[in-house]
């Protein structure tokens, strides 16, 4: 992590009430300004997730060329070049702490008839790259990358690209998705099939901009040299965010609180489904569409929870939210039992390690394995915990303070601002007890 230090002191605050809107979904942001910008004309881009991460991705997107105005918080005024009309930075591209970013990029970069080197902060630097690597090298890209297939990615000039296709070894939207990026550069027909289905953000997000995608769950398919035309798109708050707040108010006793808004991808609230099974009461109001992406008012009120065996076909719609997922395990009656999520082990940290170092921290039992974990619910109590830099994991710790039986020091949560600005501000509006606290020293 890079930038001052920030730490956290949360514990119990009062019952969850209220309304909120939780930022713009990440992911439909990094897809919606790279697609802006090879696109033809000015695009408009309303709910802009205004995080470190997405704004590494349109701040790339300037250095090659685009003109990205924002006239205001969560807008942005894009100056699309067409599908050739970027420019070659004059040194490394930095990503940040966004994998998402990076993967992408590359699918976006490969294409090019300029070098390229993408960079990344400390905890970046050290994710897996081959995943994306090894699909672009077989479609005609060169790319090289430090040992171990880790960031930087250095990708080479004027690659001949055809199109592939592609069985993806894990289930991964960001690498279909890099995929399907190069894919608008090559010759042919791209096509990606998965092991399980993922996310199809980049197939429905295509689709608004024009381009011809053939999708369905576990499957996609473009042909390469269309075009891309302007068009508005309208960002859905990000169910990951709010997954944080869908936990807290099924656990905080007395508490009722609505999530507007919130997106609905099927590919996406498999913690919604989960959280159900274990005897969540979570309603869906007012459903409709935004950005081409389903959308809900999501009302959740608390209830008690049991645990439960998570279903493994519902890991890939929930990857990011299991750390949020272990405390709603941690606070419930009985076991809860996670397999086949050894994707957890190369996120932004390894989380089931992290998580489960700290649930016990707090009291709780936590066995894991290779690809998952088993929580024994019960009773926490206070401590300290750390977040290492990883943003999930430092506002699923909050929450779990807040059924602690004393303060929680949480160290290491600067990285929360890559996803979810202005989190503290808004958990403090809801009820959650949460303030910051001045690092330790030495």
């Amino acid at each position: 992590m890079s930038g001052p230090r920030l730490d956290w002191a949360a514990g119990p605050g009062r019952p969850l009430r209220g309304e909120l809107r939780v930022p713009g979904d990440k992911s439909v942001s990094h897809r919606a300004v790279m697609l802006a910008a090879l696109a033809d004309g000015v695009s408009q881009v309303h709910g802009f997730l205004e995080g470190e991460d997405t704004r590494a991705t349109a701040a790339i997107l300037q250095r090659l060329g685009v003109r990205i105005e924002a006239p205001e918080a969560s807008e942005r005024i894009v100056h699309g070049v067409g599908l050739h009309g970027l420019a070659g930075a004059d040194g490394p591209l930095d990503c940040g702490n966004a994998g998402t970013g990076m993967r992408l990029l590359a699918g976006l970069l490969a294409g090019q008839d300029f070098a390229s080197t993408l960079v990344g902060d400390a905890s970046l630097s050290k994710r897996p790259m081959n995943r994306v690597i090894d699909p672009l090298s077989r479609m005609g890209a060169r790319i090289d990358a430090a040992a171990g297939g880790l960031p930087p990615l250095r990708i080479h000039a004027k690659n001949v690209l055809q199109g592939i296709d592609y069985a993806t070894p894990v289930a991964s939207a960001q690498v279909k998705s890099a995929v399907l990026l190069a894919g608008l550069y090559a010759e042919g027909v791209t096509r990606v099939r998965e092991p399980h289905p993922t996310r199809d953000y980049t197939e429905r997000m295509l689709h608004a901009f024009g381009w011809p995608v053939a999708f369905a769950p576990g499957e996609a398919a473009l042909e390469g040299r269309h075009r891309l035309r302007a068009t508005t798109i309208a960002v859905p708050a990000d169910f990951s965010s709010a997954a944080f707040f869908l936990v807290a108010a099924s656990v905080v006793p007395g508490s009722q609180l609505c999530l507007r808004r919130v997106g609905m991808n099927p590919r996406r609230t498999g913690l919604l489904q989960a959280l159900r099974l274990m005897g969540a009461d979570i309603r869906e109001e007012n459903p409709g569409e935004e950005g081409g992406e389903p959308v809900a008012d999501l009302v959740v009120r608390a209830a008690a929870l049991r645990g439960i065996a998570v279903p493994e076909a519902l890991v890939p719609d929930m990857i990011d939210e299991f750390p949020a997922l272990f405390v709603a395990a941690a606070l419930a009656e009985g076991e809860t039992v996670v397999t086949g999520a050894a994707e957890l082990r190369v996120k932004e940290s390894d989380r089931i390690a992290v998580m489960a170092t700290a649930l016990r921290r707090l009291g709780a039992r936590v066995d894991e394995s290779p690809d998952g974990a088993v929580i024994h619910g019960g009773r926490l109590h206070g401590g300290e915990v750390d977040a290492v830099g990883d943003h999930r994991i430092a506002m699923s710790l909050a929450v779990a303070a807040q059924c602690a039986g004393g303060e929680v020091l949480i160290a290491d949560c600067a990285n929360v601002a890559t996803s979810f600005p202005g989190f503290e501000g808004l958990a403090a509006e809801v009820g959650l007890g949460l303030q910051r606290r001045p690092p330790a020293v030495g």
